[in-house]
């Protein structure tokens, strides 16, 4: 009796942490005037069971940006675990790119879109939103036990895109000025 007591404990306990955590990594990144703002693609799941925004910001300019998150969503479109299949929704050159998912036996559907919003000539904001539509309660539950995974792995995806095109950015004159001072 006390092993089944402190499995229903344990359970219990995974479970408030996984609710806790919820909170923290629903909207990683994003702050609430962005979680609450109307995107482009949401219409395409107007009344979604899950939506998850995030954010980073970039030290480039939407040029730069919006090359990198083109060759991402390009290695990403096609075929996905499960059968399930991206397509391209709308497409806004340097604006925005929303993505469309269906499960293989259509019980469900989701749209995944990537909005660049320039902060000055060389900052950029990056949101992701995902929007699902589930039919059974069964499968919120499921989705939500998976949740942080692939949280991680949408940020994963933003930070590598912050990455790659801040790395390929040559230096501000300001910081050219700084290496120079230091190396003297």
């Amino acid at each position: 009796m006390a092993s089944a007591t402190k499995r229903i404990a344990e359970t219990a306990a995974l479970l408030g942490l996984l609710y806790a955590a919820r909170r923290y990594y629903r909207n990683w990144g994003a702050t609430k005037s962005e979680c609450h703002l109307v995107l482009p693609g949401d219409k395409l799941v107007s009344d979604p069971a899950i939506q998850s925004t995030e954010a980073v910001y970039i030290d480039a300019p939407v040029a730069a940006v919006w090359a990198e998150l083109s060759r991402a969503a390009q290695r990403r479109c096609g075929a996905a675990p499960d059968g399930v299949r991206l397509t391209v929704a709308e497409l806004v050159e340097e604006k925005y790119i929303v993505l469309t998912a269906a499960g293989a036996d259509q019980r469900w559907n989701a749209v995944w879109s990537f909005h660049v919003q320039p902060h000055w000539e060389d900052r950029v904001r990056l949101l992701t939103r995902v929007r699902i539509a589930l039919r059974h309660p069964g499968e919120v539950f499921a989705l939500e036990m998976v949740r942080p995974a692939i949280t991680l792995g949408a940020r994963a995806l933003l930070l590598g895109i912050k990455h790659r095109v801040e790395r390929s950015q040559p230096p501000t004159t300001l910081e050219a000025a700084t290496c120079a001072t230091r190396s003297r």
